[in-house]
């Protein structure tokens, strides 16, 4: 039988989602198909007590785990040696802030498996927040139009037990008219269209958003053939565009000319175009008030210029000027307003939670019971016996560079 180890957040500020929800805990250990040990912790959206009354054992000490899950990534202080980590790592796309953490996964002779890359045959991720990413996301797109303009105000997420109050919110609040423009179609795009619907905003096609005028609240919902084009002017083919990404261009420039919101819920690849630069904000054709970067790569390298650093939970919202090309105070008139949350999920903790571990027992925990050698489990896995894996040798320069 496995025994599994779930890890306290330690990443400041603390997340308070968790990979399973103690109902989950208590029906793998009822059912045999695995011994549960978690971290004491008083920030994680159940409680200690909960996971008591569950059946799962709490302690500090992991170490008769076959292997240990967490949710962000873990400070490299509390890494321990020879084990075995479930964590989104947030290192395949090279992001320096997290080279530490993949070296010292190396020097500790670690196996790391990242959520993000387990996938299926068909390369369809097998477990996500993305989701509630979108939902938090727009809810949050909304929520800062409304500070901007003062036209209407809705409540932070975070503050909200669950999104079935939302839902209620949703119903008694009055939208004005605005633009929405909306870019992914992936699940955190759905997310994101899930909150838009029920908050009543109607979907229009890209070509009507662009052309027609309307006196209510309208939301278009755009693919990458909406909003890059060919460099050598060829017609758009999806797969093109996702293997030979540089060469293509934006063609968003339309759509930021007519919208008031802007929603981004795509994987950006570094080698793809941004949507504008800093220069093309700075026209009077650019009419953007509000940016909700629920993608949130951090600039230089990002599909949007403005999103020059993540903001938190406690603080969504910062301000970017971009005639000075740096940020300023949140809410100003000639300013445009930042969303750039890290973390967006974790305004729906306990949904989030419980939906994540479905997703885990369903999907996941079948593959490592195969054993390790199982193939969704080898894609996934970053490195191990202290040597990045075949899959992501193409890390080792990355890994091999100073801080």
């Amino acid at each position: 039988m496995l025994h599994i180890g779930i890890l306290r957040e330690e990443k400041i500020p603390h997340d308070t989602r968790v990979a399973l929800s103690p109902e989950q805990c208590k029906e793998l250990i009822q059912s045999g198909r695995a011994n549960i040990t978690i971290q004491p912790s008083d920030e994680r959206c159940f409680s200690n007590e909960a996971y008591m009354g569950a059946g799962v054992n709490i302690s500090d000490n992991l170490s008769a785990c076959d292997f240990l899950m967490g949710v962000k990534e873990i400070p490299v202080s509390f890494l321990k040696e020879n084990t075995t980590y479930f964590i989104f790592s947030h290192t395949i796309k090279e992001q320096a802030h997290n080279r530490p953490l993949l070296q010292a996964m190396l020097q500790k002779n670690n196996r790391l498996v990242d959520y993000e890359v387990l996938v299926n045959e068909k390369n369809q991720r097998l477990i996500a927040f993305g989701r509630f990413a979108g939902k938090v996301g727009a809810h949050n797109a909304l929520y800062t139009y409304g500070k901007r303009t003062g036209k209407f105000n809705l409540p932070r997420m975070k503050d909200l037990t669950d999104y079935a109050e939302a839902l209620e919110i949703y119903q008694q609040t009055t939208f004005p008219k605005m633009k929405i423009v909306l870019t992914g179609t992936g699940r955190v795009a759905g997310g994101s269209v899930k909150v838009l619907d029920d908050m009543g905003i109607r979907r229009v096609s890209p070509e009507s958003f662009l052309n027609e005028e309307f006196d209510t609240a309208v939301y278009t919902q755009l693919s990458s053939k909406h909003y890059v084009k060919r460099k050598d002017g060829k017609p758009f083919e999806t797969a093109e565009f996702y293997a030979f990404p540089s060469d293509f261009e934006s063609a968003f420039a339309p759509f930021a000319a007519v919208s008031d919101i802007f929603i981004n819920g795509i994987y950006w690849d570094n080698d793809a175009p941004a949507f504008f630069t800093v220069a093309e904000m700075c026209k009077k054709t650019f009419k953007i008030e509000v940016i909700a970067d629920i993608t949130c790569d951090i600039a230089p390298q990002s599909s949007i210029p403005s999103t020059i650093r993540a903001s938190t939970i406690l603080a969504p919202v910062y301000g970017f000027d971009p005639f000075l090309g740096k940020e300023s105070a949140p809410y100003q008139l000639n300013n445009i307003d930042v969303m750039a949350i890290d973390n967006l999920p974790n305004e729906l903790p306990r949904d989030a939670s419980v939906a994540f571990g479905e997703q885990f027992i369903n999907s996941v925990l079948p593959e490592i019971e195969k054993g390790w050698d199982s193939t969704v489990i080898a894609r996934a896995t970053i490195c191990e016996n202290g040597q990045l894996t075949p899959y992501f040798e193409y890390l080792q320069d990355y890994v091999n560079q100073l801080v």
